[in-house]
Order: structure tokens, then sequence, then C-alpha cells
């Protein structure tokens, strides 16, 4: 049985991209997915295939810092599935310290990540869709991106700012027959928040936050932020907000 198209998602082996995987599974899709840890991809593999016998589920383990790496990975999964319809650019680490305190090396390793990453896998799924004349980029950006951000937060939320801006840049450029959405998290439970304390003020659990996530990329929303409540009205007064009031409310 045919799905409704192919959807590749970096970083699935845990969290976010985990729970896309299931959800989009659930609504027809084949998938590509591809992380570090292919142990883990193994096992959602086998899940999904269990519950949807239908939908074509291929994995490939994958270093999104390893540009060279990314490229074949996505052009294989190009050559394998025929079309890849959506690129979910998901891949990310949220390891951070305040500048200057000695820890170069984590705030270096989530740049890396977030960023160069994101730049490998947005040229790889450029390079699959322009060859299509087709194709959905979506890019996983966060609600920290929409300022500069304290202390652990300062890198991460600079690369989650890198990321929506390489997305408007395309958006810009209007490649024929690109579509281009930046999805802002809020407080999703996830594997890379788990020591956030479990009562965090708007702080929503995994299924409830991807199904907003995947509902707007479903929509092929340019700018989302999700879940819509309190997101919406939180974002809209970020980036309007002095600094002084931006730092007491995040």
């Amino acid at each position: 049985m045919s799905g409704k198209g192919t959807i590749l998602i970096t970083g699935a082996s845990a969290g976010l991209g985990e729970e896309m995987a299931r959800q989009f599974a659930a609504l027809g899709y084949d998938l590509a997915l591809c992380a570090r840890r292919s142990d883990r991809l193994k096992a959602l593999v086998e899940e999904i295939a269990a519950a949807h016998p239908a939908r074509r589920v291929e994995a490939r383990a994958l270093d999104v810092t390893d540009g060279e790496a990314v490229h074949t990975v996505f052009r294989a999964f190009a050559e394998d599935f025929g079309t890849i319809d959506r690129v979910i650019v998901n891949a990310g680490l949220g390891k951070g310290a305040a500048l200057g305190t000695g820890r170069h090396d984590a705030n270096r390793e989530t740049a890396m990540t977030n960023f160069v990453g994101a730049l490998a896998q947005s040229e790889a799924a450029l390079e699959v869709f322009r060859a299509q004349g087709r194709g959905h980029l979506v890019m996983i950006s966060s609600m920290s991106a929409l300022r500069g951000m304290r202390k652990a937060m300062t890198t991460y939320a600079a690369t989650k700012a890198g990321v929506a801006a390489l997305a408007e840049g395309l958006r810009s450029e209007r490649v024929p027959g690109l579509d281009v959405s930046v999805v802002y998290p809020g407080y999703i439970r996830s594997e890379m928040n788990a020591h956030v304390a479990q009562k965090t003020r708007f702080m929503v659990d995994t299924p409830t936050g991807v199904r907003a996530m995947v509902a707007a990329i479903e929509r092929r929303r340019v700018t989302a932020y999700v879940p819509a409540w309190p997101w919406v009205p939180i974002g809209l007064a970020l980036r309007v907000l002095p600094l002084s009031v931006v730092r007491r409310l995040v």
C-alpha cells in the first residue's frame, strides 16, 4: 500500500524526533530515520513496523556533524525511496555553560551539532529537493531563539536563532517547488530536558507537544510556535519586550 509520501527525520532515536516518527507513521507516511544511536533506531523501526505494517521504515546511523556523511545518507535515502517529500532538521544538543566559565567544549559541541549540523542537513536536503523540483524543509528551532538567553542557554539559543535565519534565507531565495517551515517548540518534555524540574510552568508531555508540532508541519506553516497556547502570545511578547523584562520571564 502506498503512503502519503516519505519523510526524513534526523535525531530520530529519542525525544521529539522519535515521537514525530511514531505520529507521522500513524498518519500514513513512510519514514527515513537517522541518528547516532543505531540500537535505539533499530528498536524504533521494529516498533513502528509492528504498529503500522503497511508503512516502509528505513534507518541509517548518522552523526550530523560529519558533513560528508550527511550528504551520503540523504542521497542514499533519496535513491532508496525514489523521492523524499519532507526533511525535518531535528537533531540537536542542549549542552552549554555561561561563556568564559571553562566549558568551551560543551558550547562548541552544541554549536557544531545544532548549527553546523543543521547547515549540512539543509545543504543535503536542498540538493535532493532541487533535483526533484519540490520538497518541504522543516527546521526545528526553539522559543529560546527569539531573544538572547543567559548563561547555559546562551549558545543553544544562538544556534536555534541561526537555524531560523537559514530557513528565512531559503524562503527569500524562493527556490521553485520548495516550502520551508520553522517550528519553535516551547517547553515539551524530552530527553534533552529530562533534568529540568518536572513542574516547570507550561511544560507538556512529549506526545502532546509533538502533536502540535506535527499539526503545524502538516499545514506547512511558515512559522509555528507550539503548542499554540501559551507560546503564540509569549512569542509575540518576547519579540518586543525590553531585555530587562525578558530576563525575568525566561
